[in-house]
């Protein structure tokens, strides 16, 4: 059997799907994965052994600017993914029994499975965007809100034209040039009845908080035995264990002086700092021996050999930090970021931050917190609990459909 994975999005997106390629692989299938450029995923993918299939621009292109993308980028950009989707797919899935999409709105990817006649999968990572009559659009579905539950639906309705005003040209006109009929709401005809959600279940519950049917497998996370650094295992063997601060791909979105703040958050705690350089490229601050600058790193080697994990609250490394047994403070910045933080402070496994610029103050009493000795031992109870085999599940599931 032959599966086409696709997504369009950060690490956080491409990460798992790598996760999800080798454990198809590993029950027999062959699998490709349709991704932007970025080297960085170009790297990812080939140590996974990963065929690579790229796929329209690189999202550090786009999201890593000086300021967030606003919405003429998004009227560009949504256009011209749906164009590389008919594409690149068309081709990529040549001979493949399935696509499974995933990352932002991946209109195009159905449409192509339903030219083919091959299966077609959506996943996502959480439950963000996925109807609720429990919760309006950009909510935290199972949250409190205000609207009444009228009021949601037609919030809901909203949502779906602005999805529409997105893509629907572009889909529509793309559709009739390979003999297909328009299709009339792009959102719910890329998120089926039955979505899969690649996430662990205490991490997010899935159960009452959509209107969707949707599988659950569990998070895809990619095995990485790859050791860490000689000189950042000597950093961590020359004292105390110290504190990870990292925040991805949020370039865009963090504070200028975020790594100033996270170091200084840091050493008010009288801890060592290993710093993320990320997308936002940070770097140290002075030349103080107690500050270590990681690029690209093995996580799931570094976590659990810190005191605390400081990050953005991804849902890739959310879980990863989880899975470690290590506490972590959240600061949030975008999309799912918020839920991810209130839920590992509902946990009672790390802190969540309360609004994406901190202080060197509230960066240091949110994480003078979560050391307390009662966030370690609820991470580490937590830690047993995330299951592992979530991309055996998915593997599984695509090849032997229920």
């Amino acid at each position: 059997m032959r599966v086409l994975l696709t997504t369009w999005g950060s690490r956080g997106d491409v990460e798992p799907l790598a996760g999800l390629a080798v454990a198809l692989r590993n029950e027999g299938a062959e699998a490709s994965v349709a991704a932007p450029p970025d080297d960085d995923f170009v790297t990812l993918l080939a140590r996974a052994g990963v065929p690579h299939v790229p796929l329209g621009p690189s999202v550090r292109s786009i999201v890593a600017g000086p300021t967030p993308p606003g919405r003429e980028e998004a009227f560009r950009l949504a256009p011209a993914l749906v164009a590389a989707r008919f594409e690149t797919l068309m081709k990529a899935a040549d001979g493949c029994d399935a696509i499974l999409a995933t990352g932002l709105m991946p209109a195009g990817a159905r449409d192509v499975a339903d030219k083919l006649g091959i299966r077609y999968v959506l996943a996502t990572f959480h439950l963000l965007g996925l109807p609720s009559r429990h919760s309006a659009p950009g909510r935290r579905p199972g949250t409190p809100s205000d609207p009444e539950e009228t009021d949601l639906k037609t919030k809901w309705e909203q949502d779906a034209q602005r999805v529409n005003a997105l893509y629907g040209g572009a889909v529509n006109q793309h559709r009739a040039e390979i003999g297909l009929p328009p299709i009339d709401n792009v959102r719910d005809y890329v998120f089926t009845d039955r979505p899969w959600l690649a996430a662990d279940p205490l991490l997010c519950p899935s159960e009452g908080r959509t209107e969707l049917d949707v599988v659950q497998t569990g998070a895809w996370f990619l095995p990485d035995e790859r050791p860490l650094p000689d000189d950042l295992e000597a950093f961590l063997d020359a004292g105390e264990p110290p504190v990870y601060v990292g925040f991805g791909s949020m370039a865009s979105y963090t504070q200028k002086d975020i790594a100033r703040t996270g170091i200084e958050a840091v050493r008010a705690q009288g801890r060592r700092v290993v710093l993320a350089r990320g997308w936002a490229g940070l770097t140290a601050i002075d030349t103080a021996p107690d500050c270590f600058v990681v690029g690209e790193i093995n996580q799931q080697a570094l976590f659990p050999r810190v005191a605390a994990i400081i990050h953005h609250g991804g849902a890739g490394t959310t879980h990863t930090a989880a899975k470690s047994g290590t506490p972590q403070v959240i600061v949030p910045h975008i999309a799912d970021q918020p839920s991810w933080a209130a839920k590992i402070a509902e946990l009672g496994i790390g802190t969540a931050h309360d609004g994406s610029s901190p202080t060197t103050e509230s960066l240091a009493e949110a994480l003078s917190q979560t050391l307390e000795p009662d966030f370690r031992v609820r991470a580490q109870a937590v830690a047993d609990r995330i299951d592992p085999h979530g991309a055996t599940t998915a593997a599984r599931l695509l090849l032997n459909p229920k």
